[in-house]
């Protein structure tokens, strides 16, 4: 839903009062910046609410400063005191997406049953296509254009994640827990099955039909997943 609309009410909130900062700061560049007050990280989180709305329909670069600013409710040179440029808030909301996103990965316990472990994993993954589809469909937007905004975070953070990760996976291989298959491929297949279901929310409730496109298609969609990869990573008697 989009942010509820403020009015702007922050006397600073000027052009001409950022130009001063900017200078100040120039003249002084290792001073510690002041930090915000609670009014300005409550702009800043309708600013950011916002542009997450219009990002996830237009794209980054389908969307415009005067649109955000119109949806969070303050006008443009109040929006601009707080983010000079689009590409800040675009890395800002980008930023949060990917630690939002590594979360689930993140818990996957080396220590614990790989069963249980990939099962919540799954799960996870659908609850956050449920709920944070504009969020998935801003990162998918990314990257058909070549995340050219975030490549740094995928090349090092999510990239040493999954090296991580796939290492857990591949001595649950070895300790004969689990089938053996290539540990990169198969986060690869949870990602791509799990935020189908964000990424395409259109098309998956249209073809389920009115009687089954309600709530209830994530759970349905978390059983067949659960069953798909579970049993497929299940150990087959060598012959």
């Amino acid at each position: 839903m989009p942010p509820t609309k403020v009015k702007s009410a922050d006397p600073a909130a000027t052009p001409k009062r950022q130009h001063k900062a900017d200078a100040k700061a120039a003249a002084h560049p290792h001073a510690k910046p002041r930090p915000l007050t609670r009014i300005q990280r409550e702009k800043q989180d309708v600013i950011l609410e916002a542009a997450l709305e219009v990002f996830s329909v237009h794209g980054f670069r389908g969307a415009t400063i005067d649109q955000i600013a119109e949806v969070a409710g303050m006008s443009k040179p109040n929006l601009l005191y707080y983010f000079p440029r689009k590409e800040e808030i675009h890395r800002r909301l980008m930023a949060a997406l990917l630690e939002t996103w590594l979360a689930p990965l993140q818990s996957m316990d080396a220590d614990g049953d790989p069963f249980p472990e990939i099962r919540s994993y799954i799960r996870r993954k659908l609850e956050m296509a449920r709920d944070f589809p504009r969020e998935s469909r801003l990162f998918a937007n990314e990257m058909l254009q070549g995340a050219p905004r975030i490549i740094e975070m995928i090349e090092v953070d999510l990239k040493n994640l999954v090296d991580e990760k796939a290492k857990v996976l591949l001595t649950w291989m070895d300790q004969g827990k689990l089938a053996r298959t290539d540990p990169y491929h198969l986060i690869f297949s949870i990602w791509a099955t799990t935020q189908h279901y964000a990424d395409f929310d259109v098309q998956v409730r249209a073809v389920l039909g009115s009687g089954r496109n309600g709530e209830g298609r994530f759970e349905d969609a978390a059983r067949y997943l659960e069953q798909l990869f579970l049993y497929g990573l299940t150990p087959r008697p060598k012959a």
